[in-house]
């Protein structure tokens, strides 16, 4: 591990997201709460703050942190056809929280994953990503606008009906 017991104390805070790519009638499924395993949305916005929570037990080398604030939405998304998964994890202290937030984000994307495999094995998890960091000796960082747009737009896959037509591939 990094010794950090020269770094001064201050208020810290991440945002990380993920996005998970499901069929519309999956989406449907998620949106009307009639997934086999029950509440795809709550248990995944639960897990997310429970493997936050245990960042340090799953990654080698990093600092075990007291958190003052972890929080992970799943939003469906229509037009994109998927999950929207955002966690914003804070602590004061001598060291980041970007590792909590990224997996926070990562663990709610599988959980929506292990809860719908059963009617959709194609299911992706896609873009799992620091959006933004703020405190500590770096100060603030944000993720360009223009990446974070065009990794909204859907990956389209040969085969796919686009526009009513199927696309094929190059």
């Amino acid at each position: 591990m990094v010794d950090v017991s020269a770094k001064p104390s201050t208020p810290r805070r991440a945002v990380a997201e993920a996005f998970v790519a499901v069929s519309a009638e999956t989406l449907s499924l998620v949106i009307d709460g009639r997934a086999a395993k029950g509440d795809v949305l709550s248990a995944a916005e639960l897990a997310g703050v429970m493997g936050g929570k245990r960042t340090s037990d799953l990654i080698p080398l990093c600092h075990p942190l007291a958190l003052t604030d972890l929080l992970v939405t799943v939003t469906p998304d229509r037009v994109a056809s998927g999950l929207r998964v955002r966690a914003e994890a804070a602590t004061t202290g001598p060291t980041g929280v970007e590792m909590e937030a990224l997996t926070a984000a990562s663990v709610a994307a599988l959980t929506i994953y292990d809860m719908v495999k059963g009617v959709e094995r194609g299911v992706e998890i896609r873009s799992v990503r620091l959006v933004s960091k703020s405190g500590g000796q770096s100060g603030e960082w944000h993720r360009p606008a223009d990446s974070a747009e065009a990794a909204q737009r859907p990956i389209r896959r040969p085969g796919e009906r686009v526009a009513g037509r199927i696309r094929k591939s190059r």
